[in-house]
């Protein structure tokens, strides 16, 4: 079977074709609700299911999403279901979100900090990514002890690692070579 991005690239590329740059926010925001409906494992079941015919499954879907689905929305719901590729959403919209941030000239970053952040330090951490970056970031933060103290940030493929976890790395490395 192809790979999961192989697949899904058409759909978040086509999506976001179609898509005006006034309604890349709320598309982003449906495909996410989408890939979050989609990977309950109670949905995937569901999915899975050779005896729920697929009028049922978008019935299901219609049913739990936030906001009720426009034309296009239900046109593009019902095409993933018709071809069996609900399971590629969280992908499709990784993809789309991709696409949007391109566009805009920014990046997400995800900040994986030993402790919580307060808006004021998130603030100042921001300024500084993004100069380093040299481009605008939207923050995700996650709280991850192990790391012990500092930030550990990723965006896109680059990653700049100031934990101290990192830096015992580092150090075990360097004193094992």
């Amino acid at each position: 079977m192809a790979e999961i991005n192989t697949i899904a690239r058409p759909y978040a590329e086509a999506l976001f074709r179609v898509a005006k740059k006034d309604q890349l926010a709320r598309w982003a925001s449906f495909l996410e609700d989408l890939a979050q409906i989609a990977t309950n494992p109670a949905m995937q079941g569901i999915i899975g299911d050779p005896r729920v015919s697929p009028e049922q499954i978008y019935s299901i879907i219609a049913g739990v999403m936030a906001t009720p689905l426009d034309a296009e929305a239900k046109n593009f719901v019902d095409t993933l279901i018709d071809n069996g590729r609900l399971v590629a959403m969280p992908e499709i919209a990784a993809q789309f979100r991709e696409l949007k941030n391109q566009s805009e000239g920014s990046a997400d970053a995800v900040i994986y900090s030993a402790f919580a952040l307060d808006d004021g330090e998130l603030k100042q951490l921001l300024v500084s990514l993004e100069a380093r970056f040299q481009q605008r970031l939207t923050p995700q933060v996650v709280i991850e002890p192990s790391l012990i103290g500092g930030v550990r940030v990723v965006v896109g493929d680059q990653v700049l690692d100031s934990s101290v976890r990192g830096k015992l790395d580092a150090m075990r490395v360097a004193l094992t070579a």
